[in-house]
């Protein structure tokens, strides 16, 4: 994975003579003749992770370079290694301070050289470990265990996020509050399981049917799924969209074969952006109308008149 290494050398002899060793190491190796062409390459998307520096070099030298990849402190981090014939203590500070992570004085040792590659290799494994890590810790404050939909709080900030932006575009912004049918009867009958493979695959279903745009998540034992830019009939459309994914073929648990329905309530802001309480308020409502009506079907909120005013939106928790 860290076997490709960038060589920014102005002498071709070096450079050369780099490329050569480092390949038979068993690197890929990428020239460069100067800073300013090492700077293109690094600026390209996966480039390489592993960069070797000549200090001096016409135009844009090492260090600048250095400052430059720090500068615009990238994802995923790369490991530079300056090579000089510097050997002042004050001049080999300056290269570190401006970003090298280590550095070979000339004339140098290839197998020193090598050396410090592996070395770097390590550094860049474990900084690869730790970003796997904090994106795993993301995801789990953030997501479901066990539908890897959005979370209660995750999808409450994504509400405010479309609120906020309906208020500065006055662009309306819709939701649907969504519930499956008879689920008690189902883990009843079938067991917790059954019920959570049931959600499971109603998440997946949801998901298949959704924009890029929108959010869905888990909002309590209901889904709640947010709608940036839509009007009510638009967003009434998609709860039904919804409805029929969840409901179009049977899902396979232990023990059986389940039929599934969804009720779903449809709510819209309006331009004005009415306070978050009530609009996920008229959802609720009109989620209850579903159920009240027999199930398995989309009803909408009445009252979605624009008022007149923006009302503040506060922040939900």
């Amino acid at each position: 994975m860290f076997d490709e290494v960038l060589i920014a050398d102005d002498d071709p002899v070096s450079r050369r003579l780099l490329q050569v060793s480092l390949g038979r190491a068993g690197y890929q190796v990428s020239a460069a003749a100067d800073g300013a062409e090492a700077l293109r390459v690094l600026n390209q998307p996966n480039s390489p992770r592993l960069v070797i520096l000549d200090w001096l070099m016409p135009a844009v030298d090492g260090v600048e370079v250095c400052r430059a990849v720090r500068a615009s402190a990238r994802e995923p981090y790369q490991y530079i290694i300056l090579l000089t014939a510097k050997g002042h203590q004050t001049e080999i500070i300056e290269g570190l301070e401006a970003g090298a992570d280590d550095y070979v004085t000339k004339p140098f040792d290839m197998q020193e050289l090598k050396a410090r590659l592996r070395a770097g290799r390590r550094i860049l494994e474990l900084q690869e470990q730790l970003v796997t890590a904090r994106e795993q810790l993301r995801i789990q404050a953030t997501h479901d265990s066990l539908t890897g939909l959005l979370n209660r709080m995750a999808i409450l900030e994504a509400l405010d996020r479309e609120a906020t932006r309906c208020r500065r575009e006055k662009k309306p912004v819709g939701i649907i509050m969504a519930d499956i049918d008879h689920f008690k009867s189902i883990n009843d009958t079938y067991g917790h399981q059954a019920g959570d493979a049931v959600l499971q695959e109603t998440a997946r279903r949801m998901l298949s049917s959704l924009r890029a745009y929108d959010s869905v998540g888990r909002y309590g034992e209901e889904f709640l799924i947010v709608v940036p830019g839509s009007d009510l009939a638009p967003a009434a459309e998609l709860a039904e969209r919804l409805r029929q994914g969840v409901s179009g073929q049977p899902v396979s648990v232990e023990g059986g074969v389940v039929s599934i329905t969804m009720s779903l309530g449809v709510a819209v802001s309006g331009d004005a952006c009415s306070r978050l309480e009530r609009l996920l308020h008229d959802a609720d409502d009109a989620l209850y109308a579903a159920k009240e009506a027999g199930r398995n079907r989309v009803e909408t909120a009445s009252g979605q008149e624009p008022n007149s005013q923006p009302a503040e939106f506060p922040r939900l928790g």
